[in-house]
């Protein structure tokens, strides 16, 4: 999507003031050029015109989703419905009832709303003060996901399914990426559930002992029942989320992380070159070489960098800045973009093809000159989508249009262009390039009444192009040339083979080279000569690079860093190569950084020692390519050491995989924060392994380390994002089973709440199983059950059991969200922990004072007792932080997740603030009862 520009305060890290947003009434919702060429290419009926425009010039209603992948989606989007819709719909402005959030019709399963109710109404009426405190919370623990609805059109038409793999080419922000996560994770809850309860018939266990609790009862046929049970239940699908830019690849991760799935990898790539990944070899018979295999995609999203004329309702600058160039300075990446896509995609997988412009340069051109690349019709499908989403009000692609250069003329057709050239020279028409231009004969018609457009005054939307493109056959791409009327470059192998079978006189050597020149005469390139691919492409396009319309800045260093790597980009077909051409590159010229892979013995053995590159400073390396440095991913033995203390405390099922833990540090050990990931990415990690593919985030944190002062007290406790994927294998030992909607309440609301002496008698039906249990992480099980007081979903929370306390491990935003859900209720919370540690102070102090000397050593070892507990409790909070320690002097010191070599950015070095409206708050205040540590989330709304 179209994403909106502006620099950070000096700092670099979101300080400073922030940049003035233009007041959307005072800027002019006019451009000629814009207006004119579409008007021109006449996109729209004539008769719509003023309707079409009208629509464009509006603001742009709010949109939001809700999570579809989680259980209790459902019982937020019913929040919705029963409580915030009423409330609105009673209001009255200017004699007339306010419009409350509308369903989006086209959107599957009543789960995208959007809400047109203009600010001086929302800022007006406390009833939408309330619905904007609702949207946060849940925004911030992940439930909805605020997002234009047009963005949400393209991963519905990508048909993703369970066991799928996919790939996300251009995924920052993340707004569609996390949509493809979800359906990643399609079913999955159920199907855990369906697999658990077999296990739990297997042993013998119960769901608790009272008896109004209910048993699940999945039935077959319902969602996720009956597929990819391969895994017990847990999704074997993958998702690859890619961006060039380093700092936006972090946003992603910041967008994803709310999602916690363990079958995410996020890479930062240039798209264009975007690396073949490496999977392990299979079993061979001995003596037989293997074979390499490489990871082939069922679905790819190639939402591409554009000029994002679409996005003009929220993106004032379009009006301002729009010119015909941005979209001739983006053609030729675009094309490369979905090129390499459709090489990278399975025989049969769908690549999903689509920008945020209403330009056909970047739409129905790209489409035909990359099908065509790709060898025709016969080997790539245009997919009718007329019968997917019903109820979106959508327009056929265009069938003809008119290109306008650089400096306003429409061209009608590239005959005319090079008529032009002819008389009056080439002047303001280089970028212009015949494959810009419709198909004049070509000798398979290309279907694009089949592509869609989707124009604002349909449904009051953006605007969007989107196309669903199938893999017949396997390809191999033609050689990209500068456009269709000019050969591309033979390969080096080709002239050779040319200038042999060429008869010339053997006594007269310097006759071969001549040949040589008259086969492929040297092309001068005039100030460009030297320059890479994406160097010239960067210098082309800089006047329009400013444009805050576009979905991503094009950054001509973001990839810089590939060329001191040795990564391989394949043909991506299935038969072998001919002998001595394995490697031969998809791009002519080679495009920037896709250096030969020289690691295999017969490459080497067909180049010579002076052929190799020469080794560079790694500092100097460091330097030019600006890429921060990133920890390994190093997966620990099933029978490591801190494992099998973890397996032992928790009783850890045998079946509960465990070759799937990795840490993010050099030595390989478990320091601070111990992840999980899929089976799929741990084969891709560990294969991929220094090997030049820029990977920057994978894996949930499954357990991070506490520091407990109690001998035998495991230190490791349970990952809030990690908990739904374990609980269900931990033994009843560490279980604590809750059924009672004021039981949760109390846990919620007070953090600390006492359980030594007769404090468990006040913790309701878990008071006696708290007051037993031993000291450290359980598993709380929220079970439904009968009655008013009982729960209609099921939830699972991670429990601290500390010397004299309980507390529930979730951020304060986490809490403040299922308070507001499930009680309505946004009281302030409690925290005991303050008012216990100043008591023991002060009653340390008076027995200081009274008592004799000797007895001054038990009253200070008391105290200290007191503070231990205190900090157990404060680590066992699980707001975020890894461990909270207070000193002996009083002082709290605020820990990061992971240690100085395992930081929380996953090994990476950028810090995000305030991103998406996002504006997080962390503040830290001491142990002695004057405040508390807090870490929430504000977002605007």
């Amino acid at each position: 999507m179209g994403k909106r520009g502006g620099k950070k305060g000096r700092s670099g890290r979101g300080g400073g003031q922030r940049a003035q947003r233009p007041d959307y009434d005072e800027v002019r919702r006019t451009n000629t050029l814009f207006e004119s060429y579409y008007e021109a290419l006449a996109v729209v009926d004539p008769t719509e015109f003023e309707v079409f425009w009208g629509a464009l010039r509006r603001e742009l209603p709010n949109s939001f989703r809700f999570t579809g992948s989680k259980g209790h989606a459902v019982p937020v989007l019913q929040r919705l419905k029963d409580h915030y819709i009423p409330e609105i719909t009673s209001i009255e402005f200017g004699g007339e009832p306010v419009e409350p959030p509308s369903l989006i019709p086209w959107f599957p399963d009543q789960l995208a709303w959007q809400m047109t109710t203009p600010k001086n109404v929302v800022r007006r009426f406390a009833p939408f003060a309330s619905f904007q405190k609702y949207l946060v919370s849940e925004t911030s623990v992940g439930n909805i996901s605020r997002q234009e609805a047009v963005s949400m059109i393209p991963p519905l038409l990508m048909d993703v399914r369970p066991g799928m793999t996919v790939l996300d080419l251009c995924a920052a922000p993340g707004s569609k990426a996390a949509q493809l996560i979800e359906m990643v994770h399609g079913g999955e809850e159920t199907r855990l559930r369906k697999a658990l309860a077999k296990k739990d018939s297997e042993q013998g266990h119960h769901a608790g002992s009272n008896g109004s609790i209910k048993v699940d009862v999945i039935e077959e046929g319902a969602e996720g029942s009956s597929d990819d049970y391969s895994d017990d239940g847990r999704s074997t699908g993958l998702l690859i989320a890619n961006d060039a830019d380093y700092k936006r690849a972090h946003m992603l991760i910041h967008q994803m992380k709310r999602l916690n799935s363990p079958n995410l990898i996020v890479t930062n790539h240039d798209a264009t070159i975007f690396p073949s990944i490496k999977l392990p070899s299979e079993p061979v018979p001995q003596g037989v070489t293997p074979r390499g295999r490489y990871l082939k995609f069922d679905r790819i999203l190639a939402d591409v960098p554009c000029s994002g004329d679409g996005t003009c309702r929220k993106n004032l600058n379009v009006w301002k800045e729009w010119n015909p160039g941005n979209a001739l300075g983006l053609f030729a990446t675009q094309v490369r973009i979905l090129v390499r896509a459709l090489q990278m995609l399975k025989v049969g997988g769908r690549v999903v093809y689509s920008t945020c412009s209403m330009n056909p340069v970047e739409n129905e051109a790209v489409i035909a000159s990359a099908i065509d690349r790709c060898g025709g019709l016969s080997k790539v499908h245009v997919v009718d989508c007329d019968d997917a989403l019903p109820k979106l009000k959508r327009r056929r692609g265009l069938g003809t249009w008119k290109v306008m250069d650089k400096q306003g003329k429409i061209w009608q057709s590239w005959s005319d262009v090079e008529d032009e050239k002819t008389r009056n020279g080439p002047e303001g028409l280089g970028r212009l390039a015949e494959a810009m231009f419709p198909p004049v004969s070509p000798a398979e018609r290309i279907p694009f009444e089949r592509c869609m457009r989707v124009y604002p005054h349909l449904q009051d939307t953006g605007a969007f192009f989107i196309t669903v493109l199938e893999k017949k056959s396997e390809i191999r791409a033609r050689p990209e040339a500068e456009n269709k009327k000019i050969e591309a470059p033979s390969s080096i192998i080709a002239l050779a083979e040319e200038i042999e079978a060429k008869p010339v006189d053997s006594s007269n050597p310097i006759e071969k080279l001549d040949t040589l020149d008259a086969i492929a005469p040297p092309q001068a390139n005039g100030d460009d000569e030297g320059l890479s691919a994406a160097a010239r492409q960067n210098k082309e396009i800089a006047p329009s690079v400013g444009i805050t319309s576009q979905k991503r800045e094009l950054d001509a260093q973001a990839d810089a860093g590939m060329a001191t790597k040795r990564i391989k980009i394949r043909d991506e077909t299935d038969e072998p190569a001919p002998e001595g051409a394995e490697d031969r590159q998809v791009h002519w010229p080679p495009p920037p950084g896709a250096l030969l892979d020289i690691s295999r013995p017969s490459t080497l053995d067909t180049l010579s020692k002076a052929a190799l590159p020469s080794p560079r400073n790694p500092q100097q390396q460091h330097k030019k390519s600006a890429q921060p440095f990133e920890e390994p991913f190093i997966y620990l033995a099933p029978d490591h050491e801190e494992l099998q203390s973890i397996y032992s405390f928790y009783n850890l099922s045998p079946s509960f995989p465990r070759d799937r833990f990795m840490v993010r540090n050099a030595s390989g050990n478990p320091v601070k924060t111990i992840y999980y990931t899929s089976t799929l990415a741990r084969d891709i990690l560990i294969e991929n392994q220094g090997k030049g593919i820029k990977f920057v985030h994978c894996g949930i944190k499954m357990f991070v380390k506490q520091d407990v002062q109690k001998v035998g007290v495991c230190k490791w406790r349970i990952q809030t994002e990690g908990l739904p994927i374990v609980e269900g294998w931990v033994g009843e030992e560490r279980v604590v089973r809750l059924w009672k909607k004021q039981t949760l309440r109390t846990l919620l609301l007070e953090m600390f709440p006492k359980v030594a002496g007769d404090g468990w008698k006040e913790l309701g039906e878990i008071g006696e199983r708290v007051r037993d249990v031993e000291m450290g992480c359980c598993v709380l099980r929220v079970d439904p059950s009968e009655g008013e007081d009982g729960f209609d979903e099921r939830l699972v929370l991670p429990l601290w059991r500390s010397l004299h306390s309980l507390n529930l491990m979730l951020p304060k935003e986490d809490r403040k969200a299922m308070l507001l859900r499930l009680y309505n209720d946004d009281s302030p919370l409690l925290d005991h922990s303050k008012d216990r540690f100043s008591a023991a102070a002060d009653n340390a102090d008076v027995t200081m004072m009274d008592a004799p000397p000797e007895d001054n050593v038990a009253a200070a070892a008391a105290t200290q007792e007191a503070v231990t507990d205190m900090d157990v409790e404060r680590n066992g909070s699980g707001g975020g932080a890894g461990g909270d320690t207070i000193a002996p002097n009083g002082d709290v010191a605020f820990e990061n997740q992971e240690d100085e070599d395992e930081d929380d950015d996953d090994g990476g070095g950028v810090a995000i603030a305030g991103l998406a409206g996002d504006e997080v708050k962390v503040g830290v205040e001491t142990g002695l009862g004057t405040g508390e540590e807090t870490m929430g989330t504000s977002m605007g709304v």
